[in-house]
């Protein structure tokens, strides 16, 4: 007898944007599984990730928090800085404590070093991943509950949709929560050639882009067996299957070596935090508990997940810390509910400047920090050994405790102001003639900066 409770799988996809999938208004991909799905379900059209970077926006995620609270700040795993702070709570976390098996495959980015921050001591039960920012699709490296793992010639893509297929399997009895990340289609571009022909022989692309297409196209068949799956084991109706990309799309390169494609006309890209950067694909499925087949014009944000899904599946709050996040159940569901309109985002590599790369919406309206390019120099030692830890996992034992990396940041560029209704591609910006209101939304992203900050959760 299956559980009455709920199944919950959480696909991620990393660095997808929201012009790679059919059902979001490019007729040149192939994904006919997301298609079926965004058909079925609920399609997002103005959802937020937490960050334009992975680990980041990872932790918001999975704490319903802003990353900058949880420690979370960059993505490099040797400065310590992709470390979810141990005393977070996350949502594998709560639905562990409440019964549920709970399984990750994939990318998991937060905390690659120290096994105080392995998955399975943050709530997930089985893990078969990688802990860094990337692998390799062919010569990777994983880790098995604990244990190294090399390379067996498979594509790991499919190394992921297998594992995902087995836990299904063994599971199907009780109540599960099954997060599937996917490192697709992040760098470094590789797919099997069958799944890149289709877009290389139609002249229309770069080999990079045919690669990337390649890359979801063989993702899109793992999503559906994983539906498979489900179905098989008559799973379909009780599982809530939420699909989302981590962060927009790496676009840039010239040649055959360019990635820049279709992004639904966004503005910016992966790093950034105009819309291309942050707003990101997402679907949501669930037969028993919401009607499917429409679009929510609604703003959805990274941190509401956690408390929507815990709601979803009748599972208590563990309210070690209070959440950024609200609960949409009810907006779904079409009780008259509401959604918070008032959202935040600042990126930099290492330590945070809040005067670079930094964004606000206000319902309509967007405030933008332009990026300061110094605050994205790193040492590059530390890029170095970053691609030495991941064909070598097995050489590190702790992070670079001292950067050492001396930054001079010139003044700030001024903020930008953008209407989004009427301007969704940030094209217009309306600071100069709304300086009041440009001062009143500063006044508010500052503050934040500082409550964030102050409550950031320090990593040892």
């Amino acid at each position: 007898m299956a559980s009455t409770r709920p199944n919950i799988v959480l696909i991620l996809a990393d660095d997808m944007g929201y012009g790679d999938i059919g059902a979001f208004g490019n007729p040149d991909v192939q994904t006919p599984a997301l298609d079926a799905l965004a058909c079925e379900g609920v399609c997002f059209t103005q959802h937020y990730s937490g960050s334009p970077v992975c680990a980041p926006a990872r932790a918001a995620l999975m704490t319903g928090r802003y990353p900058h609270r949880t420690g979370v700040l960059d993505t490099f795993e040797m400065t310590g800085f992709d470390r979810l702070a141990l005393d977070e709570v996350t949502l594998a976390d709560m639905l562990r404590h409440a019964g549920y098996s709970t399984g990750i495959f994939g990318k998991w980015h937060l905390g690659a070093l120290d096994s105080r921050y392995h998955p399975n001591n943050r709530g997930f039960d089985e893990a078969v991943c990688f802990r860094a920012g990337w692998q390799d699709y062919y010569q990777w490296h994983l880790d098995l509950n604990g244990s190294f793992q090399k390379s067996d010639g498979r594509y790991l893509t499919d190394v992921f949709t297998d594992e995902a297929v087995k836990f299904i399997d063994r599971h199907h009895r009780e109540p599960f929560f099954l997060h599937v990340t996917y490192n697709t289609p992040h760098w470094p571009f590789q797919a099997p050639e069958e799944d890149i022909k289709p877009f290389s022989e139609s002249g229309k692309f770069s080999r990079a882009v045919s690669t990337i297409y390649g890359m979801n196209r063989r993702m899109d068949t793992g999503i559906g067996r994983i539906m498979e799956a489900l179905d098989r084991r008559g799973l379909r109706d009780n599982t809530i299957v939420l699909f989302a990309s981590d962060n927009g799309p790496q676009l840039g390169g010239e040649g055959d070596d360019s990635t820049t494609r279709y992004n639904a006309h966004f503005n910016g890209c992966k790093a950034t935090t105009y819309e291309g950067g942050i707003r990101v694909p997402a679907i949501l499925r669930w037969p028993d508990g919401l009607d499917g087949g429409i679009k929510f014009d609604m703003m959805m944000h990274f941190t509401d997940w956690l408390p929507t899904l815990l709601t979803a599946a009748g599972v208590s709050l563990i309210n070690r810390f209070a959440l950024d996040g609200w609960d949409v159940l009810p907006a779904l569901q079409g009780d008259d509910g509401k959604v918070n309109t008032v959202r935040f985002w600042q990126w930099n590599r290492l330590e945070s400047v809040p005067s670079s790369n930094a964004a606000m919406r206000d319902g309509k309206w967007k405030l933008v920090r332009p990026n300061i390019p110094e605050t994205w120099n790193i040492d590059p030692r530390i890029a170095e050994i970053d691609y030495e830890y991941t064909y070598h996992p097995d050489r590190f034992t702790d992070i670079i405790y001292t950067p050492g990396y001396d930054r001079r940041i010139p003044d700030p560029p001024p903020a930008l102001l953008f209407d989004l209704e009427a301007d969704p591609f940030e094209q217009n910006d309306l600071a100069p003639v709304e300086p009041a209101r440009v001062r009143r939304m500063q006044d508010v992203l500052d503050r934040w900066f500082l409550s964030v900050d102050a409550d950031r959760r320090r990593v040892v």
